[in-house]
């Protein structure tokens, strides 16, 4: 199967790939925060920016779709009322 610009749009590779990545930069900022013995208001304040970053790559990730063109399925009429 060839690897077609349709097919990383249908299976929303990039989206999915970025919020995978995010996912590993949250884990290793908490962690390196959690190892810190008196934490600075600057080094907070870095935390608090990947955190918050988070909600908006969410929020893409979420309300992306993709372009692809996808038909409308037919709705078949009932067999007892005909509707």
């Amino acid at each position: 199967m060839p690897i077609t610009p349709e097919w990383l749009d249908k299976w929303r590779i990039w989206p999915r790939m970025i919020i995978t990545l995010y996912g590993v930069a949250f884990y290793q900022t908490t962690t390196w925060f959690m190892a810190l013995d008196m934490p600075t208001n600057a080094q907070s304040a870095f935390v608090s920016v990947i955190v918050g970053a988070g909600a908006g790559f969410f929020g893409i990730y979420t309300n992306s779709k993709s372009s692809v063109n996808v038909p409308p399925a037919k709705k078949e009429a009932c067999e007892k009322c005909g509707k």
